[in-house]
């Protein structure tokens, strides 16, 4: 240490003198001393103020400045050197040496500006700001063949990249021409592995998942997973998850996963349909979740729909009844509920069985599976009276309904439980279903559900309610008058937040149980003649409308 402090008090003298000679030799001794024990050379470093010394010694022209940037790196692997070097002033000449040709300049620099910013998001997005990522993208490109300094860049991006400002600016560049050549050259695991990790969180952002289709990354994507998909080592299961995933975020952008459908006849869009009926889990997996983002305009739905994908689903689905993998059912459950969205896709995707092979998963206990299953359902029976009426009237599904309908945990499983639920009765309109309904206990439920946050929600609850009401008011009654039907309504009629269609559902709801004794009388004694005689003057001519209606109803019956 004595030498080090020796080294450092002539460092000192001599980077006023700029003396090359004595300068290296210090700089070599301080290299020692880092080599042999990092942290208390730093500290010493730091003691002795050579810190501030070392912006001067960072020319492009001087031989010593691979050696400096070298001791940046060194001591910025410490985490309390960070900061000072920071207020040393190393930041800005250490970026105007990443211009340097020199590729040992190249390399230290790199690794010194990596290891000061390590961690810290600020300084990142300070580097951001002053333009390192089209400098690092054309190193990358001039300096392919140095692996060194290949690996620099590849853990600059991965680091940049997770910062949302980077974004833009990589799109700016050819970064993905240059990961997709430097991907194909690749034949090692590891190198493999680290452009992946930088691809991924570039592959958010919809301008570079177009680069990166454009630049033939699929293609590469694609004979990763043929090479891999029998693999049984470990990194072979790891590329392939890899590969595949990142396949399936590429066709999260509406604009790149319109170019590899194709039309329905891209042979992306074929080949990633074979893995659906693979043996393998993973890809079976990013095969529904891939069908399921094909699936985002009704065009490629119903082209889907008409090519027998829906055969290919029920298949996979079939062999996850028993002992199931709930990641596989919930993606292929996902692209069956997208597929059902075209009106023109429901009624043969019911005739190919889809209902009856959705209810083998009515016994799941997994929320993510539950949720998928009453989506696809939801959307099967929209506008199929006759498919609302066969569902409806099955006592063990409302029943499930009912049960899901108090899954507090779950919102969005209570949510959709709800919704499938009103939906039965609001598309079947019938008798029978709004009875096993009334016998499954899911009454109170829809009157509940009147009140959720979610105007839509109210909206098909209230429709729900009165079709209940005017096919079996009888048999509802009790069950209204237990959930407190006319209170709610009452308040949904005097809240001025409420929308003109839950005002209107509501009174058309209150006329519909006038003719029960108990409803009637409650009616009564809440004065809600009061309250809609104020709504004939509201803005929306079919709520004035309604609100004349309903005062001549409630005087005509008071």
């Amino acid at each position: 240490m004595d030498n080090l402090s020796e080294a450092l008090e002539k460092l000192k003298l001599a980077s006023t003198d700029s003396a090359t000679d004595s300068v290296e030799s210090c700089l070599d001794c301080l290299l020692k001393a880092l080599a042999n024990n990092n942290t208390e050379a730093s500290m010493k470093i730091q003691e002795m103020g050579v810190l501030p010394l070392l912006p001067t010694l960072l020319s492009p022209q001087s031989s010593c400045t691979p050696k400096v940037a070298n001791i940046i790196a060194e001591v910025a692997k410490n985490e309390f050197m960070r900061s000072p070097c920071v207020e040393a002033g190393l930041i800005p000449p250490l970026i105007q040496l990443l211009n340097s040709t020199d590729q040992e300049v190249l390399l230290q620099t790199g690794r010194a500006l990596g290891n000061i910013c390590y961690d810290s998001h600020s300084l990142q997005a300070q580097l951001i700001n002053m333009g390192v990522i089209p400098t690092l993208v054309k190193l990358l490109g001039i300096h392919s063949h140095n692996t060194a300094l290949t690996e620099m860049c590849l853990i600059a991006f991965g680091n940049l990249a997770e910062l949302e400002s980077s974004k833009e600016q990589f799109a700016s560049t050819n970064i993905a021409e240059e990961l997709v050549r430097l991907f194909q050259k690749q034949t090692e695991h590891e190198k493999k592995e680290m452009i992946f990790e930088v691809l991924a969180p570039l592959a958010e952002n919809d301008v570079i998942k177009l680069q990166l289709v454009e630049a033939g990354l699929v293609e590469c994507l694609l004979e990763v997973v043929a090479q891999t998909v029998d693999g049984e080592r470990e990194e072979d299961i790891a590329q392939l998850k890899t590969a595949s995933d990142l396949m399936v975020l590429l066709l999260l952008g509406d604009e790149s996963m319109q170019k590899l459908f194709e039309g329905g006849k891209g042979s992306v869009f074929q080949r990633v349909l074979s893995w659906v009926p693979s043996h393998n889990h993973q890809l079976q997996l990013a095969g529904a979740l891939a069908i399921a983002n094909f699936a985002r305009n009704d065009g490629n739905c119903i082209h889907m729909v008409d090519t027998g994908i829906v055969q290919k689903l029920l298949e996979l689905l079939d062999r996850h009844v028993e002992e199931g993998n709930v990641t596989v059912q919930h993606a292929a459950l996902s692209a069956l509920r997208n597929l059902a969205i075209p009106v023109v896709n429901k009624s043969k995707m019911l005739s190919a069985g889809v209902a009856d092979v959705v209810l083998k998963f009515l016994q799941s206990e997994m929320p993510p599976v539950q949720f998928k299953l009453l989506g696809t359902l939801r959307m099967l029976i929209d506008t199929q009276a006759e498919a609302a009426d066969q569902l409806g009237t099955n006592g063990k599904l409302v029943e499930r309904l009912v049960e899901w309908c108090e899954a507090k945990d779950h919102a969005g499983v209570m949510g959709e439980s709800n919704r499938l639920l009103s939906a039965l009765i609001r598309h079947s309109k019938s008798k029978e279903v709004v009875r096993t309904v009334i016998q499954g206990g899911g009454v109170k439920h829809l009157v509940t559900m009147a009140t959720s946050e979610h105007m839509i929600m109210q909206n098909e609850a209230l429709v729900a309610l009165g079709l209940i009401a005017g096919l079996d008011l009888v048999a509802a009654e009790k069950d209204f008058v237990g959930a407190s039907l006319v209170s709610v309504l009452h308040k949904l009629l005097s809240d001025e937040r409420s929308a003109p269609e839950i005002k209107y559902n509501s009174m058309i709801l209150i006329c519909a149980v006038m003719g029960s004794e108990p409803l009637h009388k409650e009616v009564q004694s809440l004065a809600f003649i009061d309250v809609v005689s104020k709504l004939r003057a509201h803005e929306n001519k079919t709520v004035s409308h309604q609100a004349s209606l309903t005062e001549q109803r409630l005087t005509a019956q008071s």
